[in-house]
C-alpha cells in the first residue's frame, strides 16, 4: 500500500497522439506539452539524432547528403521502427524531468484499422523509449471523448477523424464502436495530390512543405468567395531552373477532388453498414469532424450536402484526439471499456 502511494506520487502519466503528421503529448500536471511534426533528422553516417519535430521539419527537401530528414510514421502506422522509438524517447525525455525512480506510463491513440503487428510495434517502440506501461485507444473513440459526445449512452454517435495518414469513420454507442471504417487517405494524400497536380499542369516540381502550405492556404472542397491566388516557387521540369507560377483556389480544389471523394465514400460506406436504430440517432445527432484534415475549407459543407446530415467540426480539431486520450488516461474507471489492450 505504501509502495502504491509512493508510485502514484512520483509517477508521470502521459497521453500521446502519435500521428503521421504531428505528435502531441499531454501530462497530468501540465496539459498539452508537445505539439510538433513527426519528423526526425539523422546523421546519415552514424544515424545519430540531429533534430526532432519543428526543427527537423525545416530540413525536409533541404538536406545535404550527410543528413536525412525522416518521417517515421506513414498512413498512421510505424514505417521506421528505430526512428519512431528515437522520436518517442526524445519527446518523453523532454517532458519527464527530475526524479526518475519510476518510469512514466503512457496511453497512445492508434488508427482503428491497423493490424495486431502494427499495434505491437507501437507498444514496443514506447517501451524501448523508456515507458513502463502502454495502453491503446482507437482514434475515433478518443475523438468522441475529446468532443464530449455521450459515448456511454445507448445512442449512435458518428465520428470522422481526418489525420495525416488515415481518415477514420466510426459509429460509437454504449462505450464501444458498433462499426469502424478506415481509409489511408488524409492530409498526406492531399499534399501529394497538390504536388502531383502542380507537376502535371504547370510542369513544375515542388517540395513536400511547399505542397502542404499551398493546401493550407488555397485548399477547399467547395468554391470559396474572394479566394486568393498564390505565387508558388519550384523547379521547372523542362529546364531544371527555378520557376514561379500563379495558382488559384480552383486549381487546388481540382487537385483535391479525388482524396476528398475518397473520404466522402468512407463516410457513405459507414452509413450503409449502420443498423437502422443507430442510423436514426445519427440523423438526429449529426456527424462530428475532428483532425487537421477537417479544417479543409468547405469540407464540412460538402459532406453535409452529400450525406444530408448536420456536420459540425470540433472547436479545436487538431487536439480533439489527444484531449480524449488524456481524459481516458485520467479517468480509467469511467473509460475502462475504450482501452483495447
Amino acid at each position: 500500500m505504501l509502495f502504491k502511494r509512493f508510485f502514484h506520487f512520483f509517477s508521470k502519466d502521459i497521453a500521446m497522439d502519435l500521428g503521421t503528421a504531428n505528435t502531441l503529448l499531454y501530462t497530468r500536471k501540465y496539459g498539452i506539452v508537445i505539439n510538433e511534426p513527426s519528423v526526425v533528422a539523422l546523421d546519415a553516417q552514424n544515424n545519430s539524432v540531429l533534430a526532432v519535430g519543428k526543427a527537423a521539419k525545416e530540413f525536409i527537401g533541404r538536406t545535404p547528403k550527410r543528413i536525412k530528414a525522416i518521417r517515421p510514421m506513414k498512413d498512421g502506422v510505424i514505417a521506421d521502427f528505430d526512428v519512431t522509438q528515437a522520436m518517442i524517447s526524445y519527446f518523453v525525455h523532454k517532458i519527464v524531468t527530475g526524479l526518475r525512480l519510476v518510469k512514466p506510463s503512457m496511453v497512445i491513440c492508434i488508427p482503428s484499422g491497423i493490424t495486431q503487428v502494427e499495434k505491437k510495434a507501437v507498444i514496443d517502440a514506447a517501451l524501448l523509449a523508456g515507458v513502463s506501461q502502454v495502453s491503446l485507444v482507437e482514434e475515433p473513440m478518443a475523438a468522441a471523448i475529446g468532443a464530449d459526445l455521450p459515448i456511454h449512452e445507448p445512442l449512435g454517435n458518428l465520428v470522422l477523424d481526418i489525420g495525416g495518414g488515415t481518415s477514420e469513420v466510426a459509429v460509437i454507442t454504449l462505450g464501444g464502436m458498433a462499426s469502424a471504417h478506415s481509409v489511408r487517405v488524409a492530409g498526406d494524400a492531399m499534399n501529394m495530390a497538390v504536388a502531383r497536380y502542380i507537376r502535371d499542369v504547370f510542369r513544375m516540381e515542388v517540395g513536400e512543405n511547399t505542397a502542404e502550405n499551398v493546401k493550407i492556404l488555397l485548399g477547399s472542397a467547395l468554391p470559396q468567395p474572394n479566394a486568393p491566388t498564390l505565387e508558388v516557387s519550384g523547379k521547372d521540369l523542362l529546364t531544371g531552373r527555378p520557376k514561379v507560377v500563379t495558382i488559384t483556389e480552383g486549381h487546388i480544389r481540382e487537385a483535391l477532388r479525388e482524396p476528398v471523394q475518397a473520404i466522402l465514400n468512407t463516410v457513405l460506406h459507414a452509413l450503409e453498414k449502420t443498423p437502422a436504430e443507430l442510423a436514426a440517432d445519427i440523423h438526429r445527432n449529426g456527424l462530428l469532424m475532428a483532425g487537421g484534415g477537417s479544417l479543409l475549407k468547405g469540407l464540412d459543407q460538402f459532406i453535409a450536402g452529400e450525406t444530408r446530415l448536420n456536420v459540425f467540426v470540433d472547436q479545436d480539431p487538431l487536439t480533439t484526439v489527444l484531449r480524449g486520450t488524456a481524459r481516458a488516461m485520467l479517468d480509467r474507471k469511467t473509460y475502462n471499456s475504450v482501452f483495447i489492450n
